[in-house]
């Protein structure tokens, strides 16, 4: 065999012993639709929000607007990253773009409600400090490993939109009380979260240094 019937062999698609390159997943795939639209929906869900506000305040109609906005935009969420999972559609694109479009949805919705009056400042810097944190942390280990989404993680977000939700809505009194309830949870969920992750970070470095040494 020559060198050029060799490496003929090993780059035939069509030779069974050889196994084909799957190619990369485009990044305009379904996944990637999904996570853009996310990004469209922030917009008019702000939009909505304030319209709402000028419109007999949390009883306007766009007050049910905005609430469907940022409820679809939040299912979005989970709907891009089973797809992506399950048709293999994971890109780089999807990998920055999806946080992004998570935390433009979560920060505009806590940013919007205070600055309506109807959160307190200080749950959306909290929140927001405990993502930004998160962000810094992942560049600062980055170069040693991931650590992956906890469970924590995961029911801090739902108690986080699910809370926000409750709390676009003109809910009754009974329900609106509930809907604060949901919110205070995700506040201790987020800072729980926030440290477990500093934890985890913290002990990733010092492991992988004790490694090299």
């Amino acid at each position: 065999m020559t060198a050029g019937s060799g490496d003929a062999a090993a780059g035939d698609p069509g030779n069974p012993a050889v196994p084909a390159t799957p190619a990369a997943p485009s990044t305009w795939n379904v996944a990637n639709l999904l996570t853009i639209l996310r990004l469209v929906l922030v917009p008019l869900f702000v939009v909505a929000l304030f319209v709402a506000g000028t419109d007999d305040g949390a009883e306007g109609v766009w007050r049910y607007v905005a609430a469907g906005l940022f409820l679809l935009a939040a299912l979005t969420d989970n709907v891009d990253g089973w797809v992506a999972r399950r048709y293999d559609l994971i890109t780089d694109f999807g990998k920055i773009a999806d946080p992004i479009a998570d935390k433009a949805l979560i920060g505009a919705a806590l940013v919007g409600l205070s600055i309506l009056g109807e959160l307190p400042w200080w749950v959306t810097i909290v929140i927001a400090a405990r993502e930004l944190g998160v962000t810094l942390l992942r560049f600062w280990v980055i170069r040693y490993g991931v650590i992956p989404a906890s469970r924590g993680g995961k029911a801090k977000t739902l108690a986080q939109v699910v809370a926000i939700f409750m709390l676009l809505l003109p809910l009754p009194g009974v329900l609106d009380v509930i809907s604060w309830g949901v919110l205070w949870v995700a506040v201790a969920l987020t800072v729980a979260t926030g440290l477990d992750y500093l934890v985890r970070a913290v002990r990733l470095r010092l492991a992988a240094r004790h490694a090299v040494s």
